[in-house]
């Protein structure tokens, strides 16, 4: 554990921190002073170069280019943009043991303690209590506990266990040196295709606005605004990110326009409310360029949101009185080169590759942090380019006082945190508060309540498992014998087959970054594919139970018949799933979403339009009951 560092002659003043080294107790280092009173004096210290570098959201240094190192940080590069380049903002994906995490957080804390003036280091990370993981979206593993993704929680629907897990994963990350969330995703799930519905709330702007706004308050620990110890929620996209023809994803070139009407995106909007209620910290504005939507009277500039002065001025400053920090999605100052726009086999995206600026691509990176600054962006997210809008400030083209617009925002949030007084967290603390029995067993009873029972003729469940011989389709053997099951080797030996499935989904654009992470295309099952297959081999032979997870509205229309209980899950372990087979546990859940009957109603629906499809197989809210 770092205790603070000591100053001062009297009680008053003997706990603080001598940030800038002079043996005085300043203004901005005395927490018996109001925030405001100190993020004055701190303004009037920093040099154009500090204030600047307050606006950059680096991702930290790891010893693999992605970041996502199982070891640590690399330090050496991260000294560099802290102390080298005055950056004071930045993501972790790091997947490391708790200790190891608190470890390494206190390292980067205490490089920035070496600086000229102390200033401490905010760290984000995406969501890392569900089982997805995806680069640009969510990470998994460090040990934090484990729960339904957030379409799992809108499933329970209770506002409650929302912010009881929004607490806990406070807990966890400040107990590592996590500060800020880079979540939750306030979007709205309206085109089912979209690679994204899983991080959501669903399609119901009511019910997202309601969980989103339980989340902020769960994370930042209070419903009025962020407490001391809370974690600054980054509500994310503003807005109208899940209205993408096709599903194809804003990441990417071919997936940089939404097309809405008015109408829909109110809609897409009114899912913000909760969260701006909550006065979440931040917001984060979409990649995508809005096609068919006028804001102050005016159509929309073509622009992503990151660029549009009336998306964030008018819209989201003006009309929804937002008074916290903008932070920009990753890489929209970015170029996107030939890799970027028409990826090959011989010249796929890679990482070096990767950029969003979706509106502005013909403007200098100059031009684009210009146009961003005037729009309303205060942090910029995973670049580290201070030296670009230091020079346009030198050349006029941005004003002094706008730069100390933002730097006094992103100062202000590190004060609220407490970060100036206590940056460093204790490392032995860390596994103890992270790997609670307590609150990992939270997590897995809202995995059991999330799912959600669609089918279940002739009562097949619970099935009575003790001595009950079963095939298995990717359930571990030995959580299913730890049931009471007997695994066999062939559906015809069995008396009860229990498969689990994932939606379909194609690799449409294999060679671009996200592209190919990414679950695009197709929502139904064929002949051929794998899941499918399996699913119709164990039909023929034995009452089968399939238990699909749905990270997109799949099309279940040919599966619902060869299965005697079918079962919606949101993550969930299979000792989770055993659990509502067997009837140890109760699956609680309603569908988040509709889940429409064929592709060619899919095709034919309106992306901005929540759960249109025509005739949808089961529809929004769904739940099967024992008729």
């Amino acid at each position: 554990m770092h205790p603070a560092v000591a100053g001062g002659t009297s009680a008053e003043t003997a706990r603080w921190r001598d940030l800038n080294h002079n043996g005085r107790l300043d203004p901005y280092e005395d927490h018996r002073l109001p925030i405001d009173r100190r993020v004055d004096d701190l303004l009037a210290r920093m040099t154009l170069e500090e204030k600047v570098g307050t606006m950059m959201h680096g991702n930290l240094p790891a010893t693999d280019t992605l970041g996502h190192s199982v070891t640590g940080y690399d330090l050496a590069a991260t000294e560099k943009l802290i102390l080298g380049s005055d950056v004071t903002s930045f993501i972790t994906r790091i997947s490391v043991s708790p200790d190891v995490m608190a470890r390494q957080n206190n390292a980067v804390q205490q490089i920035a303690a070496r600086g000229r003036l102390g200033i401490p280091v905010t760290i984000s990370t995406d969501p890392r209590n569900h089982f997805q993981a995806v680069f640009g979206a969510s990470t998994q593993g460090g040990g934090f506990s484990l729960w339904p993704e957030t379409l799992g929680l809108a499933a329970i629907g209770d506002t409650a266990l929302v912010r009881r897990f929004g607490d806990i994963a406070r807990r966890e990350y400040r107990a590592v040196g996590i500060h800020m969330a880079l979540s939750p995703q306030a979007d709205l799930a309206t085109e089912p295709r979209w690679p994204r519905v899983t991080a959501t709330f669903g399609s119901d702007p009511a019910l997202v606005s309601r969980m989103a706004g339980s989340y902020v308050e769960g994370f930042q620990g209070s419903p009025t605004g962020l407490r001391p110890d809370g974690v600054a929620t980054v509500t994310k996209h503003w807005a109208g990110y899940g209205a993408e023809p096709e599903g194809f994803d804003a990441h990417n070139y071919y997936g940089r326009f939404a097309k809405l009407d008015q109408a829909s995106f109110r809609r897409h909007v009114a899912a913000f409310e909760g969260a701006l209620r909550a006065r979440t910290a931040g917001i984060m504005p979409t990649y995508a360029i809005l096609r068919g939507v006028s804001v102050g009277g005016k159509p929309l500039e073509p622009v992503a949101a990151g660029f549009s002065r009336q998306m964030l001025t008018t819209l989201l400053r003006g009309e929804m009185k937002f008074r916290g920090l903008i932070v920009s999605d990753w890489a929209i100052t970015n170029d996107c080169p030939a890799a970027c726009t028409a990826p090959t086999a011989a010249q796929p995206q890679e990482r070096a590759a990767i950029g969003t600026p979706w509106g502005v691509e013909t403007l200098s990176k100059q031009d684009r942090f210009v146009k961003g600054i005037a729009a309303g962006i205060d942090q910029f997210g995973g670049v580290a380019d201070s030296n670009i809008v230091i020079a346009a400030v030198k050349a006029g083209r941005i004003t002094p006082a706008r730069i100390e617009q933002s730097a006094r925002r992103v100062l202000r949030l590190k004060f609220e945190l407490g970060l100036f007084d206590a940056p460093f967290v204790d490392e032995e603390a860390a596994a103890r508060i992270v790997g609670d029995p307590a609150t990992q067993s939270e997590g897995q009873r809202a995995q059991r309540r999330a799912q959600v029972l669609l089918e279940n003729r002739d009562t097949a469940l619970p099935v009575a498992a003790r001595g009950r011989k079963v095939w298995l389709y990717k359930v571990d053997p030995a959580v299913a014998r730890a049931h009471g099951f007997v695994v066999v080797a062939r559906p015809q030996d069995a008396e009860v087959a229990i498969l689990r499935v994932d939606a379909p989904s194609e690799k449409l654009h294999p060679f671009h970054f996200f592209g190919s992470r990414q679950n695009e295309g197709r929502l139904d099952f064929r002949d051929g594919d794998p899941d499918y297959e399996a699913i119709k081999k164990a039909a023929r032979a034995v009452p089968t139970i399939v238990a699909i997870n749905l990270d997109r509205p799949a099309i279940l229309t040919n599966i619902r018949d060869k299965a005697a209980a079918l079962i919606a899950t949101f993550g969930a372990s299979d000792d989770a799933v055993l659990d509502v087979v067997t009837g140890r546990a109760r699956a609680e859940g309603h569908l988040p979403f509709a889940l429409p009957s064929s592709m060619a109603s899919v095709e034919r629906q309106d992306p901005a339009s929540s759960d249109d499809s025509a005739a949808p197989l089961y529809p929004f809210g769904y739940r099967f009951k024992d008729r």
